[in-house]
């Protein structure tokens, strides 16, 4: 069947052949399929939408168009995890660590960060001497030693999704649910994990808003597991304030310390618990939630999960000193408290606002060849629903340059309203979605 064809049918509503969504792929990753007809096929999609075994054929296509890495020399069943996104989402630094510490095998590729602050790469690269560049024969053999490694993404993993990617950024065509979750499966797969923890973002800070699109994406990337066969779950979570207080680099891995310490903050220890629940159930070494629950708990209390932290980073030539002294991570030139102007209520705090001020103190790229200060960031010092007095600190600005300072004080307040009427914090959990349906939390 021609190009034209295979648009013209999925123009029609009509669902696509494996074979043909193949084609395509093949032939747009080659160079062979225009720009122009692949746009025309994007907004076909965009309108008709695609079935669910369309959705799984096309990940399979953009999966076949590149590197697959092979982890099957590493023992035991791998879970990997990923977060569609959102602010001071810390959840990899404390996730990693505290799975493997129970016995699950994490091996995770990562990349860097193109938005408000760094990728899990740069944030780990905070720490003096850790190195993602590794040989995925290290890779494995790390994993296989000490449970957990992170490694960098190869440059050809998913090039059709590469592709495909920057033409529906520039032809509106990029919020379509087939198209979204095939994205983000297609990378899942290709990185060689035998099951999926996807923590599935709503709210103002997240790249879907509103949450029954949150649940259709989320019921979409599982049913691609389903048909793929990769064990899938995902988890709808609020991202309509920043997940804990911290927002950067280096002061999102202090976070992270605390946390495995168990003096993190209660939303995102909560968060790092739901879904290291999940993997450990997952991985089919835990009968069921409630065991996987309580081992996480005991491994943070007993300080055995702060010692996988430790011998992670001694793994891939990390600095464990500054684990134990996380005063010695970069720090800043100045530390400037944003105090409150009025008593009140802390009425909302604009998650994605607050992202887009760290990331103007230096903390994230607007594009990719910016350089990230990992010691600057933001660090809240309240949540929505908390009271607050005239001149208490609402936040501290890790700063090194000052040319953005005013700009981002005036946002920041903006940022975080106070009022005097009492609001409540956002429902963290929304729910869980599994191959059986949407279970409401």
């Amino acid at each position: 069947m021609s190009t034209v064809e295979i648009i013209r049918k999925k123009r029609d509503g009509k669902t696509l052949e494996t074979n043909e969504i193949r084609e395509l792929i093949q032939g747009y990753t080659s160079g062979r399929i225009p720009d122009y007809q692949m746009s025309a096929w994007a907004m076909a999609v965009f309108y008709q939408g695609m079935t669910e075994k369309e959705t799984a054929d096309l990940t399979m296509a953009m999966v076949e168009s590149g590197d697959q890495v092979d982890l099957s020399a590493i023992q035991g069943i791998k879970v990997d995890k990923h977060s569609t996104g959102g602010v001071g989402d810390t959840t990899t630094l404390v996730l990693a660590p505290l799975v493997a510490a129970a016995g699950v095998p994490v091996a995770k590729l990562s990349g860097r960060g193109l938005g408000h602050t760094g990728g899990t790469i740069d944030k780990l690269e905070s720490i003096r001497g850790f190195s993602t560049e590794l040989a995925t024969s290290e890779f494995v053999e790390l994993v296989n030693r000490n449970k957990v490694a992170v490694m960098g993404q190869t440059a050809n993993l998913t090039p059709a999704d590469k592709k495909l990617y920057a033409l529906r950024d520039v032809t509106a065509t990029v919020d379509s649910i087939p198209l979204i979750a095939s994205s983000i499966m297609s990378k899942k797969i290709a990185a060689g994990a035998d099951a999926i923890v996807l923590d599935v973002k709503t709210g103002e800070g997240a790249f879907m808003k509103d949450e029954a699109d949150a649940v259709r994406l989320a019921q979409a990337m599982v049913a691609i597991g389903k048909h793929v066969g990769r064990k899938t779950i995902a988890v709808v979570s609020d991202m309509s304030q920043p997940l804990g207080y911290a927002v950067g680099n280096a002061v999102e891995v202090k976070e992270a310390i605390d946390t495995l310490k168990g003096n993190g903050p209660a939303d995102l220890t909560e968060l790092c618990l739901v879904l290291g629940t999940q993997m450990l159930v997952l991985s089919g070494e835990y009968p069921d939630s409630k065991a996987a629950r309580q081992t996480l708990e005991e491994l943070i209390r007993s300080g055995k999960a702060l010692a996988k932290l430790k011998e992670f980073i001694v793994g891939q030539h990390g600095d464990p000193v500054q684990i134990d002294q996380p005063e010695t991570l970069p720090q800043p030139g100045k530390i400037i408290p944003l105090e409150a102007e009025q008593d009140g209520i802390v009425q909302t705090i604009h998650a994605e606002e607050v992202g887009l001020c760290a990331m103007k103190l230096g903390a994230g790229r607007a594009t990719k060849e910016d350089q990230i200060d990992h010691a600057v960031g933001i660090l809240l010092h309240k949540k929505v629903g908390d009271s607050v007095q005239k001149g208490e600190p609402l936040a501290s600005l890790y700063v090194n340059r000052t040319e953005a300072l005013e700009e981002v004080k005036q946002r920041m307040r903006q940022a975080i309203p106070i009022g005097t009427t009492p609001v409540s914090a956002p429902k963290l959990i929304r729910s869980i979605v599994t191959e059986d349906g949407v279970i409401p939390l």
